[in-house]
């Protein structure tokens, strides 16, 4: 979907009206966000056009991970397809899943065992961890769509 359909989407049950005057702006504004940019298009670069541009610019996804936490979501980023090389096999991404996830659960194990309970900078570090094992799941699942672990023809199935 490009992002002038987002915004069309997301402001048609509201209304355009309502939305304007919540944000503050003009129907006709929101009305120009909805429309798709181009030679023989009236669009407006959007809100959503100007977060990608200010990503792409920077080369850093801050702001779409400060605005998923806003919304009360968390922002994985997808991983390097070519990082998917031949070498790497579904027992290793597994044991590489595992690695993490046990990261993870001893941050939590130290965290309880320093005061029995759970502070704001040991979250952090919680989170942090979190976030590396969702990565590598994500990688092991993009592997797995893009035929990384596919059978090969001259390899008997295993049983």
């Amino acid at each position: 979907m490009e992002s002038h359909e987002i915004i069309k989407k997301t402001v048609t049950k509201a209304g355009v009206k309502s939305v304007a005057s919540d944000m503050n702006l003009s129907p006709s504004m929101i009305y120009k966000w909805c429309e798709a940019k181009g030679e023989d298009q009236s669009g407006a670069d959007n809100p959503l056009d100007r977060l990608l541009n200010l990503c792409q610019v920077t080369g850093k996804s801050d702001p779409i991970v400060w605005l998923c936490e806003q919304v009360n979501g968390f922002f994985v980023e997808n991983s390097n397809p070519e990082m998917l090389g031949e070498e790497m096999r579904v027992l290793e991404m597994t044991q590489r899943i595992l690695r993490e996830f046990t990261d993870m659960l001893d941050m939590v194990s130290q965290s309880m065992q320093n005061d029995n309970g759970i502070d704001k900078q040991e979250a952090r570090d919680i989170r942090a961890e979190w976030e590396d094992l969702k990565r590598v799941a994500e990688q092991f699942v993009l592997g797995c769509e893009m035929g990384a672990f596919a059978p090969h023809e001259d390899e008997p199935p295993t049983s």
